[in-house]
């Protein structure tokens, strides 16, 4: 049964990524359990805790494709407990008494826990690879612009005057501190549990820091200082930092979609040709990607939210807590992946119009150079007197509905001071955009390495 929007045929893969739907597909997930029974097994083998000649047996049948979850589903109205259930599958296809000795020690917990872990690990890999190749589009596109002239804003109206490549080195900057963070996350993220019902190792015996030690080298993860059953930080933190590299794909996406609307029509993201915008609107060229990518932060942030609630643990397990993260985990980590790929799609093929960012420089006829004006009279008369006076201007050209320059070759004082050839350079916001170009370098000399 087909219920969930993110897997509809009709909605395509907008809510996920393929290949992230492919590491959280159920038999993945299966296997991943598996992957981590048959670690526990070879060690316990090793360390002859179980008898070493059923090992070879147990790992000859957890394989996911071995299995009927039909099968599994049957056993399961009658246990009431899934990974039970798995089990007794398992044991059943297990030849003579060997599948007597899986799961020897071993809590439910320690086995969901690490095969989660294992299962993020490979969500990470596509998203380290997109989040990448984002930073790489960034950087291109900051390099190719860094000398193209456009109205900087604030509150969303013109400030003064910067390039589009510093604009995008700034994405670039932020970009880059999350992957720095994830760099930092992982140690703490990619380690699994194996310490038995309450995290004391009770059940391995003295062997116990051994077999767990034995296990995590298996499966290429860290072992962990202590238990973790109650203690889901580095899970949350994983959340949040999804929830946040997606609010700064969001903020681009929506820096984007402002930019593209007519009024502006500085940049436009990547439109597939035959793309419709609208069942009755022939014309549109909306921007979709933008939009969805908008959408997708939204939901990151309301995931980690819940993340953060199912930190608050009771005593040594608390599955009131722990099952939010069977959901949410997987959809994170699907939504984060279209946010990844929407990202990537729109600033790989992003179509920039420098001209017409030239064009709207000029659409508050000069005011946009108020500041810069306001320094040079400033070296005449003082700052605050020149803000002053400049400010007077500014208010005149706005009201008069007159160019800034006009406002200001009519004042007999500023005549005092600057020539008409030493205005005109002095109001031309192409060439001033301070060290933008500068600072571009600086990022792209930093992140390239």
């Amino acid at each position: 049964m087909n219920f969930h929007p993110m897997t509809y045929q009709l909605f395509g893969d907008k809510f996920a990524a393929p290949e992230m739907k492919a590491v959280f597909n159920e038999m993945n997930y299966l296997q991943k359990i598996l992957d981590v029974e048959v670690a526990l097994a070879e060690a316990e083998g090793e360390l002859d805790l179980i008898p070493s000649k059923v090992v070879p047996l147990i790992k000859e049948q957890a394989k996911a494709e071995k299995f009927d979850l039909n099968q599994v589903r049957e056993v399961q109205k009658k246990a009431g407990h899934y990974l039970v259930s798995i089990l007794k599958v398992l044991e059943k296809n297990c030849p003579g008494d060997s599948g007597q000795f899986i799961h020897f020690g071993a809590t439910t917990q320690d086995i969901i826990d690490t095969a989660m872990v294992l299962l993020v690990r490979e969500a990470l890999v596509i998203a380290t690879r997109d989040l990448k190749a984002i930073l790489a589009a960034t950087l291109h596109l900051a390099d190719k612009y860094k000398n193209a002239p456009m109205a900087g804003r604030t509150h969303g109206v013109h400030a003064i005057p910067i390039t589009f490549g510093f604009k995008v080195a700034v994405w670039a900057a932020e970009l880059a501190r999350h992957l720095e963070r994830l760099k930092e996350l992982e140690p703490r993220l990619l380690m699994g549990n194996l310490t038995g019902a309450v995290g004391t190792f009770a059940s391995f015996g003295p062997k116990g820091f051994e077999v767990q030690a034995r296990v995590m080298a298996k499966l290429g993860l860290r072992t962990p200082l202590i238990c973790w059953h109650a203690a889901r930080d580095h899970l949350a933190e994983l959340a949040n930092w999804m929830a946040m590299t997606g609010s700064t794909l969001a903020k681009i996406a929506n820096e984007v979609r402002v930019m593209m609307k007519p009024e502006f029509g500085e940049v436009e993201e990547p439109i597939k040709e035959g793309t419709v915008g609208s069942s009755t609107m022939p014309h549109k060229r909306n921007p979709n990607l933008s939009e969805e990518t908008m959408a997708l932060g939204k939901l990151l942030r309301s995931y980690a939210g819940v993340m953060l609630e199912a930190m608050e643990t009771e005593h040594e397990r608390d599955i009131g807590t722990w099952r939010c993260e069977f959901l949410i985990l997987p959809e994170a980590c699907m939504v984060f992946s279209a946010a990844l790929r929407n990202a990537r799609t729109m600033l790989e093929g992003l179509k920039v119009n420098p001209e017409r960012m030239v064009k709207n420089l000029y659409l508050t006829q000069g005011l946009i150079m108020s500041e810069t004006f306001m320094f040079a009279l400033g070296e005449k008369i003082g700052k605050q007197k020149a803000h002053d006076a400049v400010y007077e201007l500014s208010m005149k050209a706005v009201h008069e509905g007159k160019s800034f320059l006009d406002v200001i070759q009519e004042d007999p004082e500023i005549k005092k001071f600057f020539p008409p050839e030493q205005l005109a350079r002095l109001l031309n916001p192409s060439a001033h955009t301070g060290l933008a170009s500068e600072v571009v370098d600086r990022v792209l000399s930093a992140l390239k390495k």
